[in-house]
């Protein structure tokens, strides 16, 4: 089975509430792709599509080229996890393991492997519902490897693991990538993405913003800008806007400047004799990247002074980013 996830022209409404609007992306085999959006951005939504939990109104997704209700033993074409309180935590971990093992024809030495690859040895025999979140999502990362499927699916992965958790979950990942498999993670770390995703699949009001390789999109973002550290940040901030800069001060010593080369910079303040200890192109982070792109496409914003709503213009005092809150009946499965 090929290992790919294609979504395509996906459109779905729950009541009034239209959740997905042209859903478009291909998953492929090789890479982590990162899918990340603001909340109401449809995320959820589409990887219940996938997984045949909700029917869209218009469109597919395919794993493999079939839809999930065609697959036969799914978990051997496609593991998931999206809610690691999926479980029935009077059950033993190993016990929750054996059962989804059994309604797929897997062994009991196939739930006793993902045990060991998940890091639950020590603690496979205890109730799941005395697990932390960090331990029951390696939980649901156990069951999502049951079938040893080509195509795998995480929603959050990151969430309630400690810092030993993340570097492992980071390498697990790869690790998968690595041998061929598709993998497709949700997640609002952007800096867990950054160090992780190979490409970025960029969702905004239903929809694709952005679909690129995460290199491509933090390089697109920083774009022209040069970061410059002075003890003379004031001095330093004349001079160059005097000569056509942008200039934005960024701490106590360090500038970001568009409009000129680092040589014409360090011509300038050499020329005008004022100190500086560094010149580089200024490399913006994923974080700043998603910021730039989704700012008009957050559906939620906190309030604060000066807010003016999500529709408020760029150079008004608009808060700074999404802000998460608890959705009302029909609305959570439009996230």
């Amino acid at each position: 089975m090929e290992a790919t996830i294609e979504v395509a022209g996906l459109r779905k409404r729950f009541g009034p509430a239209l959740a997905l609007d042209g859903m478009t992306f291909t998953v492929r085999p090789g890479q982590i792709t990162g899918f990340v959006g603001p909340n109401g951005a449809g995320k959820s939504t589409t990887m219940r599509v996938i997984l045949g939990l909700d029917a869209p109104d218009e469109g597919h997704a395919l794993i493999g080229g079939k839809p999930y209700r065609k697959l036969r033993h799914p978990l051997s074409h496609v593991g998931a996890l999206l809610d690691a309180a999926a479980l029935q935590p009077s059950r033993s971990a190993r016990n929750h393991l054996l059962w989804l093992a059994h309604s797929q024809g897997l062994t009991a030495k196939r739930a006793d492997a993902v045990i060991e690859q998940a890091g639950l040895r020590a603690v496979a025999r205890r109730r799941a519902g005395g697990y932390s979140l960090g331990m029951r999502q390696r939980l649901g990362i156990a069951a999502a490897m049951l079938g040893d499927p080509p195509v795998l699916m995480f929603d959050e992965p990151f969430n309630g693991m400690d810092p030993e958790g993340i570097v492992w979950m980071r390498g697990f990942l790869r690790s998968l990538a690595g041998e061929g498999r598709a993998v497709l993670v949700s997640s609002h770390l952007m800096g867990e993405l950054e160090d992780t995703a190979d490409h970025l699949v960029v969702a905004g009001r239903g929809t694709v913003i952005a679909d690129t390789s995460v290199a491509a999109l933090v390089s697109a973002a920083s774009g022209d800008r040069v970061g410059l550290r002075t003890s003379a940040r004031t001095e330093a901030m004349t001079v160059l806007a005097h000569a056509g800069a942008t200039v934005t001060a960024t701490g106590r010593d360090t500038l970001t400047v568009a409009g000129l080369t680092p040589e014409q910079i360090i011509e300038l303040l050499g020329g005008s004799a004022v100190p500086f200890s560094e010149v580089s192109a200024h490399r913006a982070t994923l974080e700043e990247a998603y910021m730039e792109l989704t700012r008009d496409a957050a559906e939620f914003r906190a309030g604060g002074p000066g807010h003016r709503g999500p529709g408020c213009p760029r150079a008004a005092p608009c808060s700074p980013g999404p802000a998460g809150r608890a959705a009302p009946a029909g609305e959570e499965a439009a996230r």
